[in-house]
């Protein structure tokens, strides 16, 4: 959608629904009432498992907490709807972080069957407990008032609820566009991808759990107010499904797919529950296999959603370079010559296997040194002993005084080491501008209600200029907008260049640069990389082409069986005897 039309079709949006009451019946408004709790819902689940890659089958159960805590503290308590609101996100958030810290950490599919097994034994807590009625149930909660207006019935309480909507879907669209919105969108790459760039891979996990929990609970308190009855049913695993459902429907990458999907989804079970009647007895058993078919086929025709199907006819909103805004700041470099690497005796076991065995060497400011091998030499390893992806099994590595042997990978990126990836390691859906800010994510402070509220936009400003720049660097400045997943990949590897720099780093390590470049875009990143020697950045590259690193370095490592065997200037590496024997006659 072009920029210009974009803030029509909010407004227009926003006229509609508020027309909506008064053209609707009531049963009508009642249901766009559902729509709405939903919707909430499904923004959440948009941005944990849409963008965040983490799926949740147990976000119903986080409506019922909430439900029942503003139901039990407004009915045994007396407390006022409003004071439930707080109550009832804070018990959401609590049993949010409880479950969270248990089970954040799994991978594979063994976190969604941890979502339905927790979901299940809260839903049966619910019908268990005499306090909140067990299966039978709260009613009584009195309905939300605004001064003296009690929103009793669907058209006063249309208002609130479709109020939260907007609320919470314009902090979901801001936070995605935010320093820590980077940060989600980047866990579907790794958290070596993460870590790299100084990203907590589970703190961010964690965080938007918790966002998408609350998302659950406002709705649950909603729903509480609105039907001013609570019972265990709603809140099972069936519901947390259809949330699921809403959100992967409409686009589960976009926020707007979220309203979309609700509406989809709400709409097409009261069709069915209209219909089937007419057409069998069962009604209740060929409702869930006629919403399930309908639901095959719309995923079938579109499978990333109705809103990513639909608005890939439209122009992709490309927004202008920065003008007149400066970059981040950035550090002071050692002095050219100064020591900034130190590799002592470092050794690296797997089992009985020892990929490095007792590698020494050092890395100077101002200086670029190659480290190259046959296949299966060690290399790979001891860049990730340097980057801090392993743990050396024994030796020392210090980078700018500083033991960093055993240091988290985040904490090394914090101190100045920057890397690239030997298989490309960018988020495809993003753009080439975003990808950089990534880069820069230690270098900016913006947290999450910031982001959300919009309050980081001189922050940002910074941090895209910056990234312009290091894009203008390595020539890519053009395609700033474009989406990084549509580059050749020889352009991928010079986008993680890109965001190496943007990361303002002491020392860079490339992991094979070269690799899918053509002449041309070997002879420009040779010039970038002799430029930052030049500037004083220290650089350490893997690479197999002997062409590219003979005419770059000012030193080479050669690593056989994971020993070193020479150490040297490029010439006196070519004819050393060794090199030329492991390399089965010569480096050519």
């Amino acid at each position: 959608m072009n920029a210009a039309l974009r803030p029509l079709g909010i407004l227009l949006a926003a006229g509609l629904l508020a027309a909506a009451p008064a053209a609707l019946s009531t049963f009508a408004v009642t249901l766009m009432n559902y729509i709405g709790i939903g919707a909430l819902v499904a923004v959440g689940l948009v941005l944990l498992t849409g963008i965040g890659g983490l799926t949740s089958f147990g976000q119903a159960a986080f409506v019922g907490v909430a439900a029942y805590s503003t139901a039990w503290a407004t009915t045994a308590g007396g407390v006022s709807p409003w004071l439930g609101l707080p109550f009832a996100l804070l018990t959401t958030g609590l049993a949010a972080l409880l479950i969270g810290a248990v089970t954040l950490r799994l991978g594979g599919h063994f976190l969604p069957l941890s979502t339905i097994a927790w979901g299940i034994s809260i839903f049966y807590l619910f019908g268990n407990f005499e306090a909140l009625g067990s299966h039978t149930g709260l009613s009584g909660i009195p309905p939300v008032s605004i001064g003296s207006i009690a929103l009793i019935d669907s058209r006063a309480v249309y208002w609130l609820i479709w109020a939260a909507v907007g609320a919470g879907a314009l902090f979901g669209a801001n936070l995605l566009d935010s320093r820590q919105g980077r940060a989600v969108r980047a866990l579907r790459g790794g958290p070596v991808l993460m870590a790299s760039v100084g990203i907590d891979p589970f703190r961010t996990r964690l965080v938007i759990f918790l966002i998408a929990a609350l998302y659950a609970g406002l709705a649950g308190w909603l729903y509480a107010h609105m039907s001013r009855f609570v019972s265990p049913a709603p809140f099972e695993i069936k519901p947390s499904i259809e949330y699921l459902l809403m959100a992967l429907v409409g686009g589960a990458s976009h926020i707007v797919g979220a309203l979309v999907g609700a509406g989809l989804v709400t709409l097409l079970k009261n069709w069915l529950q209209d219909v089937l009647p007419h057409v069998t007895s069962n009604a209740a058993q060929y409702e869930q296999i006629a919403f399930a078919v309908i639901l095959i086929v719309i995923m079938h025709h579109a499978r990333g959603g109705l809103v990513p199907m639909l608005t890939r006819f439209l122009p992709r909103v490309r927004r202008a370079a920065p003008v007149g805004t400066d970059p981040l700041p950035r550090r002071t470099l050692p002095e050219r010559g100064e020591t900034v690497l130190v590799v002592d005796q470092a050794v690296r076991r797997f089992g009985g296997l020892v990929a490095v065995d007792k590698v020494s060497f050092e890395l100077k400011a101002g200086e670029i040194l190659g480290l190259i091998g046959p296949n299966g030499a060690g290399k790979s390893t001891m860049f990730n002993l340097l980057t801090g992806a392993l743990r050396a099994s024994s030796g020392r590595i210090a980078f700018l005084g500083q033991d960093i042997t055993r240091m988290p990978q985040r904490r090394i990126a914090a101190l100045g080491v920057a890397r690239t990836f030997q298989h490309v390691k960018l988020r495809p859906a993003m753009t080439l501008v975003e990808n950089v800010m990534l880069g820069a994510h230690l270098r900016t402070g913006a947290g999450w209600l910031s982001g959300g509220l919009r309050l980081d936009r001189s922050e940002e400003a910074r941090a895209r200029a910056d990234a312009y720049a290091q894009l203008a660097r390595v020539g890519l400045a053009d395609k700033a907008e474009d989406l990084a997943g549509n580059l050749p990949l020889g352009q991928q590897r010079i986008l993680e260049v890109a965001r190496a720099l943007a990361a303002d780093p002491v020392m860079i390590v490339l992991d094979e640069p070269a690799a899918g470049l053509r002449r041309k875009e070997k002879e420009a990143l040779a010039a970038l990389l002799s430029d930052l020697r030049r500037e004083g950045l220290a650089i350490l590259v893997v690479e197999h082409d002997m062409d590219f690193v003979m005419g770059l370095v000012d030193r080479l490592v050669v690593m056989v069986f994971g020993a070193r065997i020479a150490e040297g200037e490029p010439a006196a590496i070519r004819r050393n005897p060794d090199v030329q024997a492991a390399y089965l006659g010569g480096v050519a």
